[in-house]
């Protein structure tokens, strides 16, 4: 069985027995790591029966230095003797901070932390009936040190409405970009503030466009099967300069058990939907939402890179057939930007294996532009 483990719950001797799997050194010595060599995958340890993986704790290094070494380095779990993954990520995309970079910052389930995000926590629960795996794979040309926790409570039995969590990146290194196929020029997407909307705001083209289907929207997550959504990460790269390139008027569209547009669940734009507001320029960090990375400056508000999160701890989204999470990349998909992003759900009864993770080059974040460089 599983039980709870909030505060509220701790007196409660809940029926467990305490489990963990780490890289302490077998020889009674300190080299408690793995270093696993370039092009290598090594095992960090399999469970036997039924239990709940509680939290992961990793830090990595790299030797020599490789600054990318989080998108370089992939996380794989299986549960119940599955054939494959139900978590396929590059390791710094799964603990919660896209582009390969280290921030400090806390949410719920995801930390990095302290001194510029080099501790990583996970505390997503992951339960499973007949057993669990892990496997790291070093795809970079650096040799990888590799120090884990992986700790877990062991069960008699699982109870038989545990789904099991999953983990699914993606990425399109350019967005539609609506510009070129409605006829508009660049100069044409600017702000009209002769065209008054709502509360004294002002938008002409492209917010002006209608966006009636979805098609051209961003990817998060798209399965079929029964489960719930628990959140995302969302990377968003500004790499062209243009009149309006503020990103954030991007609808989420979520679409449950094949609903037709428009979704029940349907927002009011990509600032919105991740619990922040107005053009945010400062990052934050709270239980459930935040901003971990803002890379603009006054003469670029919105260029270069910006991660964000939103979890769905306390508002889980259910689906009994699939679920499709998707986003405008400016409004009406007008932007042309770099995407990639972390979904996070769990699924009872996967029939099909996750899309394959994209080969370390296809994974690797744009360069940032000269007006926009700053130290990690």
């Amino acid at each position: 069985m599983i039980g709870h483990s909030s505060l509220a719950d701790l007196a409660r001797l809940r029926p467990f027995r305490r489990e963990r799997l780490s890289s302490w050194d077998r020889s009674g010595g300190n080299a408690d790591f793995l270093r696993i060599g370039a092009g290598e995958s090594r095992a960090l340890g399999s469970i036997e029966g039924a239990g709940c993986v509680k939290h992961w704790w990793v830090t990595t290094a790299t030797l020599p230095e490789d600054p990318l070494a989080l998108c370089h380095t992939v996380l794989r779990m299986w549960w119940d003797g599955e054939s494959s993954p139900s978590v396929e990520m590059p390791l710094g995309d799964f603990f919660g901070m896209g582009f390969g970079r280290r921030r400090n910052f806390v949410s719920l389930p995801l930390q990095m932390s302290p001194e510029d995000g080099k501790s990583m926590n996970c505390w997503f629960p992951m339960p499973f009936a007949e057993g669990a795996r892990f496997e790291v794979e070093n795809q970079g040309e650096s040799d990888l040190i590799f120090y884990f926790y992986v700790d877990y409570e062991a069960y008699a039995s699982l109870d038989a409405d545990l789904a099991r969590f999953h983990a699914w990146w993606n990425r399109v290194p350019r967005s539609a970009g609506l510009a070129a196929e409605r006829g508009h020029t660049r100069k044409d997407y600017r702000l009209d503030e002769r065209r008054p909307v709502g509360a004294g705001l002002g938008f002409g083209a492209p917010w002006s466009e209608p966006n009636l289907d979805a098609a051209h929207n961003y990817t998060l997550l798209d399965v079929h099967g029964e489960g719930q959504y628990v959140g995302c990460v969302l990377n968003i790269d500004v790499f062209e300069r243009q009149p309006n390139d503020w990103y954030g008027e991007g609808d989420d569209m979520i679409f449950v058990d094949g609903e037709a547009w428009p979704p029940r669940l349907h927002g009011t734009g990509t600032e919105d939907y991740f619990n922040t507001a107005f053009c945010p320029t400062q990052e934050y960090a709270a239980p459930y939402h935040g901003l971990t990375l803002y890379s603009g400056n006054p003469a670029w508000p919105w260029g270069g890179k910006n991660s964000m999160y939103r979890f769905h701890i306390e508002d889980p989204i259910r689906f009994e057939e699939s679920i499709r999470v998707t986003i405008e990349t400016g409004h009406a998909n007008a932007l042309a930007n770099d995407y990639s992003s972390s979904a996070y759900w769990y699924q009872r009864g996967r029939s099909e294996p996750l899309p394959p993770l994209p080969p370390a080059e296809a994974r690797r974040p744009r360069p940032d532009p000269p007006e926009l460089r700053r130290s990690r």
